[in-house]
């Protein structure tokens, strides 16, 4: 068994994005692994106690143990919960006529007939 692993520890924020190259012991965990890069002195605001990550876009713990190549994820919380924004969005539609205000769906247009005078 090889004695280190190369992984990548990326964080990001508006401004900046980083990755990482670190190797580390082949027994390392996320949590060490992060540390060992040690991204946080360049993002101080990362708080592991707060912040999830995960492994190739999949969530884990800080425990979770490495492979080879493996990418880890430092994910900043959601400013905005994603429900509350989309029901605030669909408020706004049926306010503005572009949503039905029984069912929410698309508002329907009254489309010109023939013997409609606008539609000559």
């Amino acid at each position: 068994m090889p004695e280190s692993i190369n992984i990548e520890v990326v964080f990001g924020t508006p401004e900046r994005q980083v990755i990482m190259l670190v190797d580390v012991p082949h027994d390392s965990d996320v949590e060490q692994a992060i540390i060992a890069s040690k991204i946080i002195q360049q993002f101080p605001e990362i708080d592991l106690t707060e912040h999830k990550v995960g492994i190739w876009n999949r969530t884990c713990k800080l425990s979770a143990g490495l492979k080879n190549g493996d990418r880890i994820e430092i994910y900043r919380p959601l400013i905005a919960d994603p429900k509350e924004v989309r029901r605030l969005r669909a408020e706004k539609a049926k306010d503005e006529g572009r949503a039905n205000k029984v069912t929410g769906g698309r508002a329907r247009t009254a489309m010109p007939t023939k013997s409609d005078p606008q539609s000559d």
